[in-house]
């Protein structure tokens, strides 16, 4: 009997095991028809500017993009014509301009969970007296979108849009708490997980056992984790279905708080944040 007739007859048509292998290998080989590469490569070029790399030349462009020289000049031509790219007269060296931001506000101004937080970070910053902060999560990192500061001395600048680690921060142990444990475990082992400061937690079962331990008391904690003088208290926040969608945290610095005093006041005052945002989202 064919293939043709097996399958007629109600049953499966018999596959190789060579055949069915080589199948999906290639199928997991080919280019996707609908991706567009001169896309990414601009995205790659926009992606390479930092706090570090400021302004770059296309020859440094091209190294950090892995591109070649002709590519990343025709990439760069574009952005610059387009206006998200600006390059000094004398020195010839790039830069982003303020035009790359709208792509930013557009999320920040669609994003209704930024709305319906707003009203809670105030509250948050206003009684603990500590910027409040609101992160999503992106790939294994949480990304800041909000963030309602104090006039206290805070030791280091997170600005909307910066992207932290999930593996070390209060706000990234507290989204992963509400994750099944092979997904976190997966995530962790995927972490670079590099020691930012002699604090850090590397050891995936050592970072897991901090993400169990949220589930049990509602919040997760950094005590200078990520950065030196820098702790962080921070609790997930939920949808309807249980989901978790973000997290809210303070960053107490360590020289007015000390750990202890910082789980006792802040953390249920960031539970709290945390529970009115997700029961404002579930309605």
């Amino acid at each position: 009997m064919n293939r043709q007739d097996h399958q007629e007859n109600g049953g499966e048509a018999p596959v190789s095991g060579t055949e069915s292998g080589t199948e999906s290998d290639e199928k997991s080989a080919r280019p996707d028809p609908l991706f567009n590469q001169s896309l990414e490569k601009g995205l790659e070029v926009l992606r390479a500017f930092s706090a570090v790399h400021r302004t770059l030349t296309l020859a440094e462009l091209a190294g950090l993009t892995g591109m070649t020289k002709s590519s990343a000049q025709r990439t760069v031509h574009t952005l610059e014509t387009l206006g998200y790219v600006a390059k000094h007269p004398q020195t010839r060296r790039f830069r982003l301009t303020p035009k790359v931001m709208e792509i930013g506000y557009n999320y920040l101004s669609a994003d209704a969970l930024i709305q319906v937080a707003s009203p809670y970070l105030s509250q948050l910053a206003n009684a603990s007296g500590e910027t409040a902060n609101l992160t999503e999560p992106v790939g294994l990192e949480m990304v800041y979108v909000a963030q309602l500061m104090t006039s206290k001395y805070i030791p280091v600048l997170t600005p909307v849009g910066m992207r932290i680690p999930m593996y070390c921060t209060s706000s990234g142990r507290a989204y992963l708490s509400k994750l099944p444990d092979d997904q976190v475990m997966a995530m962790l082992e995927d972490s670079a997980r590099v020691a930012r400061t002699p604090s850090t937690l590397t050891d995936v079962a050592a970072i897991f056992e901090r993400v169990v331990a949220c589930r049990k008391v509602g919040y997760a904690c950094n005590n200078e984790e990520l950065f030196l003088g820098d702790m962080g208290v921070g609790a997930a926040i939920v949808n309807s279905q249980g989901q978790a969608v973000g997290a809210v945290h303070v960053s107490p610095p360590a020289s007015r708080w000390s750990m202890a005093e910082a789980q006792k006041k802040l953390a249920p005052m960031v539970i709290e944040c945390a529970w009115a945002i997700s029961r404002s989202i579930a309605h």
